[in-house]
């Protein structure tokens, strides 16, 4: 949707699952992988049971991956509109030793999906919080991060209309909603929050 050359897109935050694609109703969904692409516990988990083992085969074979980059595969069994799961390495090994998630890989693997949804026509994308848990990032930086990458894409003209962060508690929820709030005020471009 737009008026004029402007593109409108909203973001916004929610409490939840991020595997319920009939609550989210997104066209890509990211999955917050290691730089190998196996889909272990959490987030990952969450999206390989529900989307089933087939999307984890597809992102194997396109990996290993840097740290801070991204692969689409399809959505597997998510019922539409999802098309594509975004696999975004904000973490990863080297050798059997893990590289924990950093801002400035939380903010790469973010930009990276978001360049991947405007690649593949993607308009709509939801994101876990990138880095936290395993990934050993405090989630103040991953808010920072995260929003702060999202509002420079979506203020550069992507065609993305709309993102959600999925997050498992308030406390993380306040802290993505303060940054979506301070970025839509710093940016005229940015969009309201729905």
């Amino acid at each position: 949707m737009s008026t004029g050359s402007q593109q409108l897109h909203w973001v916004d935050v929610v409490v939840g699952d991020i595997a319920d694609a009939e609550r989210h109703l997104a066209e890509a969904y990211v999955v917050a992988a290691n730089n190998e692409l196996w889909m272990g516990s959490g987030v990952a988990g969450a999206l390989k049971r529900a989307a089933g083992p087939e999307v984890e085969r597809e992102a194997i074979a396109q990996g290993p991956i840097a740290v801070g980059d991204a692969v689409v595969t399809s959505a597997g069994k998510l019922p539409p509109p999802a098309r594509a799961l975004i696999h975004a390495a904000a973490m990863g090994f080297t050798d059997r030793t893990q590289i924990y998630a950093s801002p400035d890989s939380v903010r790469n693997a973010t930009r990276r999906a978001l360049e991947l949804c405007d690649q593949h026509g993607l308009r709509s994308v939801v994101f876990p919080a990138l880095g936290t848990g395993v990934g050993g990032l405090d989630d103040a930086a991953c808010a920072s991060a995260m929003v702060g990458a999202v509002t420079r894409h979506l203020a550069a003209g992507s065609r993305i209309e709309g993102v959600r962060f999925v997050v498992t508690s308030t406390e993380r929820a306040a802290l993505f909603q303060r940054e979506i709030d301070a970025s839509i005020h710093r940016s005229s471009r940015a969009a309201p929050v729905r």
